[in-house]
């Protein structure tokens, strides 16, 4: 069953922190807009315009925090049935090499993250087909952090982008590079979920990523918490 979580060193308070934050204003953003849309189309029969593209923006960014927080609490699902017939020393090691496979997994992930994201973000792309060996070399005609989105208006108070990603012209519309970083963000925060998991297994304070038993686990407590009552 997945597990509260509580970060033992600085960097993990301050990561769980941002990332349970994160989260929260996320949800609350997207309660607001969608309950705004709802109460101006019905209401007054008019709408935000840039609401569901924001709506879905935020989803995104929700998905993709997300993903890494569920490793972080073992709230992931997996199939357990093969591990559960081996000794415990046994076990640990599988533990380990899917941790392993993981770790890979999330190190091709970021690199692709990251260069879809550096696309809009005037920044070099990584070289490398698999894993990153290096930087691309920018030319004049790389930079494209002029695209935008195309409903959602750009707020004032970011005109100071303007001269450092877009040579000083106007934006109408949000750049894509903005709602675009969670791209490289979360595959970055899945990428140290998973070396922090890891690490934890190989010392045996957890013994794998993913959830196990979770039904049994809940009715277990719901029965608990009957007979307490």
């Amino acid at each position: 069953m997945a597990h509260q979580y509580q970060a033992k060193t600085a960097l993990g308070r301050v990561v769980n922190e941002f990332e349970e934050t994160a989260i929260a204003v996320i949800l609350g953003i997207m309660t607001l807009i969608t309950f705004v849309n709802v109460v101006l189309r019905y209401g007054f029969n008019t709408g935000l315009i840039w609401g569901l593209e924001a709506v879905t923006f935020l989803f995104a960014w929700l998905v993709l925090f997300g993903v890494s927080y569920a490793v972080k609490v073992t709230a992931h699902l997996g199939v357990d049935a093969i591990i559960n017939l081996v000794s415990p020393p046994a076990r640990k090691v599988l533990a380990l090499i899917a941790s392993a496979v993981c770790i890979f997994y999330s190190v091709l992930v970021l690199k692709g993250a990251w260069d879809y994201w550096a696309n809009f973000a005037n920044l070099p792309q990584t070289t490398g087909r698999w894993l990153p060996t290096g930087f691309e070399e920018m030319t004049r005609t790389s930079y494209r952090g002029w695209y935008e989105v195309v409903d959602i208006p750009f707020p004032d108070w970011l005109r100071w982008i303007e001269p450092i990603m877009n040579e000083g012209e106007h934006y109408e519309k949000l750049p894509r590079f903005i709602p675009y970083l969670i791209l490289p963000v979360g595959m970055a925060l899945l990428l140290f979920r998973f070396i922090q998991a890891t690490i934890l297994i190989a010392r045996g304070d957890a013994s794998g990523l993913i959830v196990s038993h979770e039904a049994e686990d809940a009715v277990a407590d719901v029965r608990h918490m009957n007979a307490e009552d």
